[in-house]
């Protein structure tokens, strides 16, 4: 005898990151994980070097400094942010406060995995709301809408497919839900956006109590190594995650590299600028080969093409020249890869790369 998971941890199949390697190649250019290809800001790299000197000491297990400092950047009570090991801990920990087994759990159909693994850890069960050509509008969701349905996870941008939900519509989705059903807008990519009505999520955290926005360091920041997000939440919300969150979720390296970060808004807009620039171009010259390039207003790219044995031998053929990009077979969606945006040369390798694989 040994001791045996509960019903259905088994069944969840485990997630699985982009590749980081390609064979024969010691620094090959990954554009697999969505990370940010200018790396992180110099200050937060100063500030995580300047903590290295104090490892022995625990964490701030109040994140207060970080907290404060995100407050003042987004003009919202300090005492309703919670942060966590990544805006996937907080994503999880929503799911095991909120969450009852039979519960439903609403996704985008080619939504973040994290959603569909969140329910199935908690014996609920996940329910994907169909998209039109990798977009999705809240008829959509609201269509398999259900007495049993506890959360709505969205992801605004979405990941993989780059879709962003206009305001209206992630208004008229929350408009159409019950107030004891909680929807969490995951603004990974926020930074990343342009649209003038776009505040992803906040004005609703403001007026409502069932709404999370939860964002994160991983992406146009560059902290994805150190695991730092955090989430903007009604009060009772932000006091139930506190209740469950370990003590020192946030660790102090990723605290202070957080807040330099933070401060450097030059990083930033570039980052952004650089997102903005080469999105076009990747889209314009990808469809120019015959694919289908899907707008994104994330810092990736969608790739359609024929079929899942086509997606692969893409996938392969680059990988061979040392450019590893994502297969989304896992996502559901065996007929695409998915890019990162990368440095210029990177970029122009990976359609040059494409460009020869058409070739007959």
């Amino acid at each position: 005898m040994e001791p045996e998971p509960r019903a259905g941890i088994l069944d969840i199949m485990p997630y699985k990151g982009g590749v980081a390697d390609a064979p024969g190649f010691a620094a090959p250019v990954k554009l697999s994980s969505n990370e940010n290809c200018l790396g992180a800001s110099p200050r937060a790299t100063q500030a995580y070097a300047r903590a290295a000197a104090s490892l022995e000491r625990y964490p701030d297990g109040g994140v207060q400094h970080l907290r404060e400092a995100l407050a003042a950047a987004h003009d919202i009570p300090a005492a309703q942010i919670v942060c966590g090991n990544g805006s996937d801990e907080i994503l999880q920990m929503l799911a095991h406060i909120y969450l009852r087994p039979g519960d439903e759990v609403l996704h985008a159909q080619n939504g973040f995995l994290t959603y569909k693994l969140a329910a199935l850890q908690n014996n609920a069960t996940p329910v994907p709301a169909p998209e039109n050509d990798m977009q999705i509008n809240a008829a959509a969701f609201l269509s398999k809408l259900s007495p049993k349905t506890r959360i709505v996870y969205l992801a605004n941008p979405n990941n993989p497919t780059g879709f962003l939900m206009p305001a209206d519509e992630v208004r008229a989705l929350h408009a159409g839900l019950p107030e004891n059903v909680l929807l969490v807008i995951d603004g990974a990519y926020a930074e990343y956006v342009r649209a003038d009505d776009y505040d992803g999520g906040f004005g609703l955290v403001r007026a409502y109590k069932n709404v999370v926005a939860t964002r994160t360091f991983s992406k146009a920041y560059g902290l994805a190594g150190l695991r730092i997000g955090w989430a903007f939440c009604p009060p009772r919300i932000a006091d139930a995650l506190n209740r469950i969150r370990s003590p020192f979720n946030a660790n102090a390296p990723a605290q202070a590299a957080a807040c330099a970060a933070l401060d450097d808004r030059d990083f930033i807009e570039k980052s952004a600028a650089h997102v903005q620039k080469w999105v076009p171009w990747l889209i314009r010259e990808i469809n120019a080969l015959g694919l289908k390039a899907y707008p994104s207003a994330g810092n990736f790219i969608l790739i359609g093409l024929a079929d899942e044995m086509q997606a692969q031998k893409a996938e392969a053929a680059l990988m061979a020249k040392g450019l590893i990009v994502r297969n989304v077979k896992g996502f559901g969606l065996p007929g695409c890869v998915r890019m990162t945006v990368g440095l210029e040369d990177q970029n122009k390798a990976v359609v040059a790369a494409l460009a020869a694989f058409l070739q007959p």
